[in-house]
């Protein structure tokens, strides 16, 4: 990982391959290791930049709230520093929050956009309630918090089979420190709905969502793309695709990739 300085803080991220460039955000609770199937798979055709989000990997966090503009706008000071001009920006969950985030401030930079297991739309006041109850519970029991929270993330049958998966992402996510993420879940509670970029951004887009996502609702989140040119693309399983659709996930980024290319 190569590091910058942004605010008084330390931004981690890596750069690799030659070709257009894809650029990956994790999920809250993650960080760029969680790419590390896909990358391999990218690296024979394009430059990949894997960042790691503020307050979560080596990124350090710069306040008490991580808003997703202030997350989009330390993702562009890593790229303006590497005279990238045209990026696809790749996002899971709150990472597809932030590249929403970042498309709105910065379309001309937009060569592409994939949100995974990821909403336009804003939080509703439960969700918002429920963010509230998981600070609560970090702060009361930071490791008890953690692993529950992970788990949950997968379908249910993928909980026992996929255990191996699961452990290694509870031990990358207890690296995040108490303040990244306190700061990203209210920055996540305070994002705004940008359902209007399906219908009025001229970049290729594409949702994938799956249809037993414990967190996303997948026939509520499909409508959010009626009506516009944004490929669906639906899984049969939880919110955590890169390790429960694997092989299906990688075919379709470059599928979708690829298509950019021509």
């Amino acid at each position: 990982m190569k590091h910058l300085i942004y605010k008084n803080s330390k931004l981690s991220y890596s750069d690799q391959g030659e070709g257009p460039t894809v650029v990956l955000l994790h999920g809250f609770l993650e960080n760029s290791k969680m790419w590390h199937n896909l990358v391999p798979v990218l690296l024979s055709k394009y430059r990949v930049v894997c960042i790691d989000l503020l307050g979560h990997g080596k990124t350090e966090c710069i306040g008490y709230i991580h808003t997703m503009e202030d997350m989009a706008d330390a993702v562009y000071h890593i790229l303006h520093f590497l005279n990238l001009e045209k990026v696809v920006l790749i996002g899971h969950s709150m990472g597809g929050y932030v590249a929403l985030a970042f498309a709105e401030l910065y379309p001309e930079m937009m060569a592409g956009l994939v949100l995974m297991n990821s909403t336009a739309k804003e939080d509703s006041v439960e969700r918002k309630a429920n963010r509230d109850r998981a600070i609560l519970a970090v702060k009361q029991n930071y490791k008890n918090a953690i692993s529950m929270s992970i788990a949950n993330l997968f379908s249910e049958e993928n909980r026992t089979k996929l255990k191996k998966e699961i452990d290694w992402a509870k031990n990358e996510a207890l690296q995040t420190p108490l303040q990244g993420i306190i700061a990203a879940q209210e920055g996540m509670k305070a994002r705004k709905d940008r359902e209007v970029l399906w219908h009025t951004s001229l970049f290729p887009k594409m949702l994938l969502l799956g249809k037993k996502d414990p967190v996303l609702n997948y026939d509520e989140n499909k409508l959010q793309v009626e009506g516009t040119n944004v490929q669906l693309v639906t899984f049969n399983d939880g919110h955590m695709s890169h390790f429960e659709n694997k092989i299906d996930l990688e075919r379709n980024m470059l599928l979708f990739l690829d298509k950019l290319r021509r």
